[in-house]
């Protein structure tokens, strides 16, 4: 014979009690770590080469991305415009007219920094009219810091090499000590190496300073 309402509390319906605060904020905060991740992600993303050729080839780009590399946090662009401007000019601040100060600073409002925005080297508030460099721009530092890397001239590492190898073949075709002793394979796996990494060596350089441009002149002194 069945009971007819049964306190046991079997089937219930009720609704289940609220969950744990703890486990809500456990979840918040892994969300949290997910948006932080994806932001560094973005900041960390490697930029083209085309991309930073495309930025470097513009003088007046490389005098601000200078000038943001010297300052400490974020600068007004009518403080950076003047700067430029002088650079350009090879005058000093104080010195620049009205004209030259408004056709840079319009140049940069419009045109340039929105530029650098987009590409994600620079955060630049246009309504604020403030400007730094984010964690990316670091990539440029190799291009821009050309100048200050003294040139070398690779043909004559390349004629260096040849001379050495010259003599080193002849030596050994003479029968001169301790020439003589050498096998011709490790005598021409001794020239193709040296050659080989005189080629790394100017593959590396090439890649990794290769730039068009000019530095600021105050920049540019040691």
């Amino acid at each position: 014979m069945s009971i007819i309402g049964d306190s046991s509390g079997t089937g219930s319906t009720e609704p289940e009690g609220p969950s744990d605060p703890q486990d809500a904020a456990d979840s918040d905060s892994q969300v949290s770590d997910l948006v932080d991740e994806d932001d560094a992600e973005s900041e960390r993303a490697e930029l083209s080469r085309d991309l930073v050729f495309d930025v470097l080839k513009n003088r007046r780009r490389r005098y601000a991305l200078h000038y943001l590399r010297r300052a400490d946090g974020t600068v007004q662009l009518s403080e950076l415009a003047e700067q430029v401007a002088a650079w350009e000019n090879d005058i000093t601040v104080d010195a620049i007219s009205a004209a030259e100060r408004k056709r840079v600073y319009t140049a940069l409002y419009q045109s340039h920094l929105p530029k650098l925005d987009d590409a994600g080297i620079v955060d630049y508030n246009q309504n604020r009219g403030i400007v730094e460099l984010s964690e990316a721009s670091e990539q440029l530092d190799p291009y821009l810091d050309l100048d200050a890397v003294p040139d070398v001239s690779w043909h004559n590492c390349y004629l260096g090499v040849a001379v050495a190898g010259l003599g080193l073949v002849t030596g050994a075709w003479l029968g001169l000590p301790p020439l003589s002793a050498v096998a011709d394979v490790v005598l021409a796996t001794l020239l193709v190496t040296a050659f080989g990494a005189v080629a790394t060596a100017h593959t590396y350089y090439a890649r990794h300073a290769t730039t068009a441009g000019e530095t600021p002149p105050e920049v540019a002194e040691p």
